[in-house]
């Protein structure tokens, strides 16, 4: 039976005669040739919608953002699995501190962090959290990261101005535009107090006259350790201790002792140039001792781990791993996809397991359209078929042995398709063994969580993968929820939400509770008028207010 209306094929003999015409490679053509299979699924279900206590249009809440808008990570969920921290980067109330007044809206995209509590199978908002200092633009709330109780959190604000170094300066000049700032705060009880407020040791250049100022974009990434002791802050937008690479980014480790933070690393990957945005993703193990730092514009052309650097693979991506002993960071191994080409974006997010011996990779550019885990047929595609199939993704795990790396998978998405960012948010358990991946432009109409296709149906039309569903909702977004036994990886869950509509970008934010059984996906574009846990997810009255959704089994 063919459908010409969308294009949807399958008869053997049709598929059989457009093969020929349409020069469709043979590992393609087997999946025209049959009809879907769908493999055992995890009984992941919806547990909770959260919004924001103060909803509003154009909020963001559970904000993260598409290729064309990454703002970090706005989700955070303790390992442990009880404390939730959801940002709001584009919230616009003027207040400061905590739980301030919510009604105000004099400082537009100032942002704010909303707290959630897990009581039984219900979820709570604790606390709503500012900045000390909030300002106008300062998207307080693009990052977020909570320690394994929930008890430490820290939040970015990568557009913050002051010009203050170091630890708790003057948070009360503005003359930096973007140079970014970190707060932390702490819980006793349920008692939220800010402790901290990080700057990098060398902020951005401060304006003069009419002429604004350079900032670093300090906070644009974040990542925390188990226990709150170490956080690591990427600043993607740092020029060099003498400002000769523009954008070539550098990693700050900041430490705390008691109640009293210092910094205590500033970093650069071996290769970091100008442009390469270093520190643009990280991901700290649970005892801070091993980072992984994204460089997504790394030039190098190499396709193995520790390769010898070149630059004639402009945008290929790089991570880097640097370990600590004894207060001293050193670099470990820079790591490179096997499939690498220019322009995949390799490292545009990263997560890493809570002992280092998994990490995984995405690359939110690669442009191999063959759908699954390990699929065949994505070396070398042809620039002209590379012009037209960006940001398909793809993700990589990789496996640490002592200090060897080595990668273990090369995934697509089960209906990989252009413009889809599948890989540009990842999650993953502290064993290791359960990924979620982000495909916030995915746009699949479907609703709640459905089995994974096996083997996925060509749309002859652009002749690449049918997405879930036949019926469309372009960028309303999806996750893909995989699980690990043994070396083996199998995809257990397609995860949609259950009010899916176009334009959410469902999976702009993604986030793993410790023993990988509690997901926490956000909706930055979700248009509901809801306000705190599960109200009415029908109505779309209020544009772009964001929403987030947990899933548990």
């Amino acid at each position: 039976m063919a459908r010409t209306n969308c294009r949807l094929v399958r008869h053997a003999g049709l598929a059989a005669a457009l093969a020929a015409f349409f020069l469709i490679p043979a590992h393609l053509l087997a999946q025209l040739q049959g009809p879907p299979e769908t493999a055992p699924m995890l009984p992941l279900k919806q547990v909770a919608y959260l919004k924001a206590s103060n909803a509003k249009a154009q909020d963001h809440f559970a904000c993260g953002g598409s290729n064309i808008g990454h703002t970090g990570n706005s989700i955070a969920i303790s390992p442990d699995g009880s404390t939730m921290a959801v940002g709001a980067p584009f919230e616009s109330g003027g207040a400061a501190g905590i739980n301030g007044n919510q009604n105000d809206d004099s400082l537009y995209a100032a942002g704010a962090v909303y707290v959630f509590v897990r009581q039984g199978e219900s979820w709570v908002q604790q606390a709503f959290v500012k900045a000390s200092n909030p300002g106008q633009n300062d998207h307080f709330g693009s990052s977020v990261a909570l320690s394994r109780d929930g008890s430490t959190l820290a939040v970015s604000a990568h557009w913050e101005a002051s010009a203050a170094t170091g630890v708790n300066g003057n948070q009360k000049d503005d003359s930096i535009p973007q140079a970014g700032a970190v707060y932390i705060f702490t819980r006793s009880g349920s008692t939220w107090t800010q402790q901290a407020y990080l700057k990098a040791s060398n902020t951005g250049t401060a304006g003069k006259g009419d002429m604004p100022g350079d900032g670093d974009q300090f906070g644009y990434s974040l990542a925390l350790s188990a226990d709150g002791d170490t956080a690591a802050v990427g600043a993607i937008s740092e020029d060099g201790m003498d400002d000769a690479q523009a954008s070539a980014g550098a990693v700050y480790v900041f430490a705390r002792t008691g109640t009293t933070w210092a910094q205590q690393a500033y970093l650069k990957g071996a290769h970091v140039m100008g442009g390469d945005l270093f520190g643009f993703s990280l991901a700290l193990t649970g005892d801070g001792n091993m980072l992984a730092a994204g460089s997504f514009n790394d030039r190098g052309s190499g396709r193995t781990v520790n390769a010898p650097f070149d630059t004639r693979a402009q945008g290929s991506g790089a991570a880097y791993i640097f370990t600590r002993q004894d207060g001293k960071w050193t670099q470990q191994a820079y790591l490179k996809g096997s499939r690498s080409e220019p322009s995949d974006a390799f490292s545009y997010a990263l997560a890493i397991s809570e002992d280092g011996t998994t990490l995984a990779v995405g690359a939110g550019d690669e442009s191999c359209l063959t759908p699954g885990l390990d699929p065949p047929g994505c070396d070398n595609d042809a620039p002209p078929r590379r012009s037209a199939n960006i940001w398909v993704g793809a993700a990589y795990v990789f496996v640490r042995s002592g200090t060897t790396w080595t990668e273990q998978l090369f995934m697509k998405a089960n209906n990989a398709r252009p413009f889809t960012s599948y890989a540009i948010k990842l999650a993953l358990s502290g064993d290791g063994n359960t990924l979620a991946v982000s495909s916030p432009l995915e746009d699949s109409a479907g609703q709640g969580v459905r089995p994974p296709l096996v083997q996925p149906f060509l749309l002859i039309e652009h002749l690449t993968p049918w997405r879930e569903g036949r019926e469309q909702a372009e960028e309303s977004g999806a996750v893909y929820f995989y699980t690990r036994k043994g070396t083996e990886w199998t995809q257990g869950a397609y995860v949609k939400g259950a009010n899916t509509d176009a334009g959410d970008e469902f999976g702009s934010a993604v986030a793993l509770s410790g023993d990988g059984r509690t997901l926490v996906v956000g909706a930055h574009q979700e248009d509901s008028s809801a306000k705190d846990a599960n109200g009415n997810q029908a109505d779309n009255s209020v544009d772009d207010s964001g929403a987030a959704y947990v899933f548990t089994y």
